[in-house]
């Protein structure tokens, strides 16, 4: 199981200045999150309310991560963009 470490302030400073630290903290983060929804839907039989609210919200973050990271890509080769 990926384990979540939390982002520094350092971090998010440098990654304001760093495409390449951008993406890769983007691409860990949704890593992470894909692994604890996977985790959740496996371990939940029956969903019960609270459950399934998780679980929407962390689709909801991990769609938002992923267009992140798309926009973070697509400025690393504007060329290769289609």
């Amino acid at each position: 199981m990926v384990e979540f470490t939390a982002v520094t302030d350092e971090e998010l400073k440098r990654a304001r200045q760093d495409p390449a630290l951008r993406r890769k903290l983007l691409s860990n983060n949704l890593e992470v999150l894909m692994s604890k929804l996977n985790s959740l839907r496996a371990s939940t039989r029956g969903l019960d309310q609270n459950s399934a609210r998780q679980i929407r919200e962390g689709v909801d973050m991990a769609v938002k991560l992923s267009e992140m990271l798309q926009v973070a890509e697509a400025e690393k080769a504007p060329s290769q963009a289609a």
